[in-house]
Formats: C-alpha cells, sequence, structure tokens
C-alpha cells in the first residue's frame, strides 16, 4: 500500500476547495482513515470545518505562505479585499492603510518594522505571511 490512498473526492467549486476521503500509514503497518481539505490545485488547506469555514464563510481563497510550505496559510479575500493570515490559533485580515504597531506579533526582528504601513496588496500580503509565521 502507498502512503496516501485517496478513496474518494467531494468538490465544492462554488468556494474553490474539494475534500478528499484518504487513508494515511502510520507507522509500518497502522492506518488512518480521514477527510482532508485541498485547493482546486492540490495544496493543503486542513480539516473540512477548516476549508468551510476559510472559504464559505470568510470567502477566502488559501494558498500556501511559501513556495515550500506544506500548508495553506495566507488568502485573499476578493469580497472584504483583504489578505488574510492565520494558524490553527488565529486569523486576522490586512487591508490597504493597515499599520503595525508596538507589541503586534508581526512587529519583530525578522518581521515587519513599526510603522510599517500597507499601501498596495502586495504589502498586505507580506502583513499576512508574516502574520501567519508568527502565530503558526
Amino acid at each position: 500500500m502507498s502512503e496516501k490512498t485517496v478513496h474518494g473526492v467531494r468538490h465544492y467549486r462554488k468556494w474553490g476547495y474539494e475534500v478528499r476521503d484518504e487513508t494515511h500509514m502510520v507507522g509500518d503497518d497502522a492506518e488512518v482513515r480521514l477527510k482532508s481539505a485541498y485547493t482546486p490545485g492540490g495544496d493543503y488547506i486542513g480539516s473540512p470545518k477548516d476549508a468551510r469555514f476559510l472559504c464559505a464563510r470568510m470567502g477566502i481563497r488559501p494558498e500556501k505562505r511559501t513556495a515550500t510550505s506544506n500548508v495553506c496559510s495566507i488568502g485573499f479575500s476578493v469580497e472584504k479585499n483583504e489578505w488574510y493570515g492565520w494558524s490553527h490559533r488565529a486569523i486576522f485580515g490586512f487591508g490597504v492603510g493597515a499599520e503595525v504597531s508596538e507589541g503586534d506579533c508581526i512587529a519583530t526582528d525578522n518581521g515587519l518594522p513599526v510603522g510599517f504601513k500597507a499601501k498596495t496588496f502586495e504589502d498586505c500580503k507580506a502583513m499576512a505571511a508574516a502574520f501567519a509565521e508568527s502565530v503558526s
């Protein structure tokens, strides 16, 4: 048996994700069957409940924070015109005009400087990525 076997896929095209019924090998001979949510491109979002919240409720299109990331932790909401960053602990949206304040979790040595203000959507995406990294 391979490391992961997909038994079925349910597509939620309107919301931009799919749920796969999978069996994963754990160790040499144990199997775990579960349902996991993915983007249409195959990037892991999380549980079906997580995907429903992010995609259907918040209107976010999840994507990976970096090319080497294993899970989606940022995404854009066209409806709210904001980039979001999240982890299992927190979620926050950043729009044009958002500013980094003293004490913000993204105001760190390897984050963004205090006073940084988002002027473009690329700035907002950078803030969302810094947030996702800081809360993961």
